[in-house]
């Protein structure tokens, strides 16, 4: 099976770290951001991954090689220019000819990516994004009012989110809406799926999940790597 980490971010939200290096190498405990996903992805079947870059590319072909001390094939694509989260993927489309796995290159899970890809095989789209129940506590008292009275309280309700969590299993035929050359985003990917009335199905994730995009995400990261991910 066959993988893609988006690799490419300037990382502004994690700066000054990411002025030395790409966010993708970052260090969690002992070993890179993209080190810890390359392991995982191969734990669960994906051989051949790919690591769409653009920023301090050199840094991440220079750290990584072919692979082979990962026991995976490892490819670099780099953009000529900014792509977006959906435009990287279209520079492989020669090379993806069966469904395959897109990921940010920002983000520490535990998800099993082998039941994803089952899941995402059984459906009869073309799109399957994995989705994130975020829950967070409210720290005030809700009151329902109806006119001068009140009717009701609620205390401290908790608001529920489903997010979009930066992984989604493509199938190749996907490739022809993504326009070549072009600045194109995931969002903008599936605002156009659901236009043309073509489903996209989700897979919730029930695994540990976490972005790593701001400092405090990454400073999270570091207090739970020995726990879950060492």
């Amino acid at each position: 099976m066959k993988a893609i980490i988006l690799s490419g971010g300037l990382g502004t939200r994690l700066k000054p770290f990411t002025e030395v290096i790409p966010k993708p190498l970052l260090p969690i405990g002992e070993k890179a951001v993209l080190e810890i996903q390359i392991e995982h992805l191969k734990k669960h079947g994906f051989l051949e991954i790919f690591l769409a870059t653009n920023y301090k590319s050199q840094y991440i072909e220079n750290f990584f090689g072919d692979g082979s001390k990962y026991g995976v094939k490892l490819y670099i694509s780099k953009e000529e220019k900014p792509l977006g989260t959906a435009g990287p993927v279209k520079l492989l489309k020669e090379q993806l000819a069966e469904p395959f796995l897109v990921m940010n290159g920002d983000i520490l899970t535990l998800l099993d990516y082998s039941d994803l890809y089952k899941f995402a095989c059984s459906k009869e789209s073309l799109l399957t994004i994995g989705t994130k129940e975020i829950i967070t506590p409210f720290q005030f008292g809700n009151i329902f009012i109806e006119g001068d009275y009140v009717s009701g309280i609620e205390e401290k309700p908790d608001f529920r989110t489903t997010i979009l969590a930066g992984i989604y299993i493509f199938k190749p035929e996907i490739l022809d809406l993504i326009p070549d050359s072009t600045y194109y985003g995931m969002d903008t990917l599936i605002k156009t799926m659901i236009e043309q009335k073509l489903p996209i199905t989700h897979y919730p994730i029930k695994e540990y999940w976490l972005d790593i995009g701001k400092i405090d995400d990454y400073e999270k990261a570091q207090e739970i790597y020995k726990e879950r991910f060492e």
